[in-house]
């Protein structure tokens, strides 16, 4: 299955050893945070380039997530021990240092392979997942290995997931942003949405 094609469908589950915030080692299980939003994401390997600067800018509007009821967890293909080794590291020697939410590792790349993003059976490509409080993935986004991710585009969706869940009547239109405007799924509603809005 394709990280796309699984939009709309119940998120894989799984149980993995993963770094916790408090650096300890333990195992989640994704189905265990049903009631909250979760950001999923996917990232090739620790100790890289491109990986650090997503991460730390996850951590830096980590209290953003939280205050929308939302957890994120990274996934990558390394161990549990690179990861608290790379937690360890300082960021002037290429660490990360000490982020505060969970590192899963994904040694087997099972869980990879199960959201349809293993590159050349080696790696993860950059593959990000929002899924609901019921366990449905609901956005999928999927890099290829030097293009990182907004983040502010992870919260901009989860906002929007918020709305429309919250106002079952409307839709959120071309960049939305929390406090704009949405539009009523109808004829008359996006005609009328775009001549406000479309010049």
């Amino acid at each position: 299955m394709s990280a796309t094609t699984l939009v709309t469908k119940e998120a894989p589950d799984f149980t993995a050893d993963a770094v916790l915030p408090d650096n300890s080692f333990g195992q989640i299980t994704l189905s265990s945070f049903k009631g909250k939003n979760v950001v999923l994401f996917f990232y090739p390997l620790d100790f890289t380039f491109v990986c650090p600067s997503e991460i730390l800018a996850f951590n830096k509007k980590l209290e953003e997530f939280k205050k929308r009821n939302t957890e994120v967890i990274g996934v990558s293909v390394d161990s549990k021990f690179t990861h608290l080794a790379w937690k360890n590291t300082k960021l002037e020697d290429g660490g990360i240092g000490n982020i505060q939410y969970t590192l899963v590792s994904d040694l087997n790349k099972n869980i990879a392979r199960e959201y349809g993003i293993l590159f050349n059976e080696a790696v993860a490509l950059r593959g990000l997942f929002l899924i609901d409080t019921k366990g449905v993935i609901r956005h999928a986004v999927v890099n290829d290995l030097p293009l990182g991710r907004s983040v502010n585009e992870a919260l901009r969706m989860v906002d929007a997931l918020q709305f429309v869940e919250a106002h079952g009547d409307q839709v959120c239109p071309a960049n939305w942003q929390e406090g704009d405007e949405a539009m009523k799924p109808t004829a008359e509603g996006v005609a009328g949405y775009l001549a406000k809005h479309a010049k």
